[in-house]
């Protein structure tokens, strides 16, 4: 690798947080799995500068996190090459005004790097640059406002909107369009809340199964993150999962062992499988490699599937399954952080404190949490018949295929294939396999259901809002009352459908 040194001594190699060895004067650093620095640009800077500056960038590759080294590398560049490579005081007044209020926030993160630099006893920060930088009070980034906003593109997701991203991930895994890995990432992004990089730094070991008493109970053991001055996987935060989220993770187990299994000539020992990653990537690893060896690496996060995964697992999902907002009628935009928006939201609506909030999301401290709490006011409370309607085209929660009567159904000719309310046929499953579903509620929602247009589906929808109404009246809950929200959206969009095609019948 191209360096700046042309003969790099020993002493200039350091290891970052993460283990990974680097030479102070090479081009790159790559910190992580899934983090460098690209330091092409230093060559603006005096040679003094330079050596100072990469020995402050050094302290903070081995003292923090890789993504906020990155981040105050980058921003770094951004000031240098404003001011020229200077260290000028009164080039740093006017790069903060060039900034304006809403990214004065760039020059915080660099605050505490010159600070250091400085403290440290590098030459290049003057007395004068370090007096004019300590006196300011700088705005931080702005956070929490698609919280407070429930913004509809990047805020938390409706109780409608999640149970479509469910029934998407079931229907798209069942017809082998998604591939299991996808499915596990996805839905322990949706039940933990939990950032990308501790998921995809879990480990087999880290799933855990607790039988006390005769009971059984599930647990994720998640290395925690954004700790300063600790190593990796030195700290974890006990997450509770149910059953379904645990055997699914336990697939995703056996898939990992049988994918490392293909890659190496080595039996594996239980000892090891504990220690493989649970999100794996095998692509480098020696086919000949012995488990001492292998052991050793399994120390870092070498083969630890990378950060990036999780965001493709949900834009493979976007393009296969098309989930819409019952809000805006297009199609959910699906990112990590709206899974964990959603989760806080979901705990500060049933009634938990900040503190809860902040422990649920595994946060250090209380700041973050309480933008969840402050959003409680604009959460959108149960729906009744005519919001159903008005919401029902936006969700387009049918995937069913409306049908004029069972004749024209697949599978018409069966009369095992209809589908009752318990009084009268409403319409036909299209489906040739099992299904142990509760028929009729679960079929609205199900791509194989054939309603008829002359079925009584408006008596179906006016029982699920009675049932709404039963379940409000008893437990004065609005997300156990508005379980059923999505399917009444379902139910609701087949009744509008049908009044549609029976007064283009009545004019044809």
């Amino acid at each position: 690798m191209t360096s700046y040194n042309k003969k790099p001594h020993a002493c200039h190699k350091f290891q970052s947080r993460f283990g990974w060895e680097v030479g102070k004067y090479d081009l790159t650093w790559r910190l992580d799995k899934n983090n460098s620095v690209y330091l092409g640009w230093v060559s603006i800077l005096s040679d003094e500068v330079r050596r100072s500056f990469l020995s402050v960038l050094q302290f903070y590759a081995v003292n923090f996190s890789a993504s906020h080294a990155c981040n105050i590398c980058q921003r770094a560049k951004w000031f240098f090459e404003f001011t020229g490579g200077s260290l000028d005081a009164k080039l740093l007044v006017a790069y903060r005004s060039s900034l304006g209020s809403s990214k004065e926030h760039y020059l915080g993160g660099l605050k505490g790097f010159f600070v250091t630099w400085y403290k440290q006893g590098h030459p290049g920060v003057s007395e004068e640059f370090f007096k004019t930088l300590q006196g300011w009070v700088l705005k931080g980034n702005e956070r929490g406002r698609a919280v407070l906003q429930m913004d509809s593109l990047k805020g938390p997701l409706t109780d409608i909107e999640v149970q479509g991203v469910l029934e998407g991930l079931i229907t798209c895994y069942s017809k082998k369009n998604l591939e299991l890995e996808d499915l596990a990432l996805i839905f322990t992004l949706l039940y933990t809340g939990r950032r990308s990089i501790q998921i995809v730094g879990l480990k087999v070991k880290d799933l855990r199964l607790n039988d006390r008493d005769g009971v059984t109970s599930y647990s994720i053991n998640f290395p925690r993150a954004k700790q300063r001055n600790v190593p990796w996987r030195s700290t974890f935060n006990t997450c509770a999962i149910d059953e379904d989220l645990w055997l699914i993770l336990q697939l995703q187990v056996a898939n990992t062992v049988k994918k490392l299994q293909a890659c190496v000539a080595l039996l594996l020992s239980d000892i090891l499988i504990q220690e493989l990653p649970l999100f794996a990537d095998f692509s480098d690893i020696a086919h000949h490699i012995a488990e001492k060896d292998l052991l050793e690496i399994l120390q870092f996060d070498y083969l630890h599937a990378p950060v990036i995964n999780c965001r493709a697992a949900l834009i493979r999902f976007s393009k296969i399954q098309c989930v819409f907002s019952e809000r805006t009628g297009e199609p959910l935009n699906l990112t990590t952080r709206r899974f964990r928006t959603t989760l806080g939201t979901n705990v500060a609506r049933q009634g938990y404190g900040i503190s809860i909030v902040a422990e649920v999301l595994d946060h250090s401290d209380l700041q973050s949490a309480g933008y969840y709490i402050k959003s409680l006011p604009d959460i959108v409370e149960r729906i009744d018949k005519a919001v159903a309607q008005q919401l029902a085209p936006f969700a387009q929660a049918f995937q069913g295929v409306l049908v004029k009567s069972e004749l024209e159904a697949i599978r018409g000719g069966d009369p095992t294939s209809r589908i009752s309310n318990g009084q009268v046929d409403v319409g036909t499953c299209g489906s040739f396999g099992f299904c142990g579903a509760l028929a009729p509620v679960a079929c609205y929602t199900c791509t194989h259901f054939q309603p008829w247009v002359d079925g009584p589906h408006e008596q179906v929808l006016n029982e699920l809002l009675a049932s709404s109404d039963r379940v409000w009246e008893v437990t004065q809950d609005v997300k156990v009352a508005s379980a059923n929200d999505r399917l009444i959206l379902a139910v609701s969009e087949v009744v509008r459908r049908c009044e549609i095609a029976k007064k283009e019948s009545a004019h044809g």
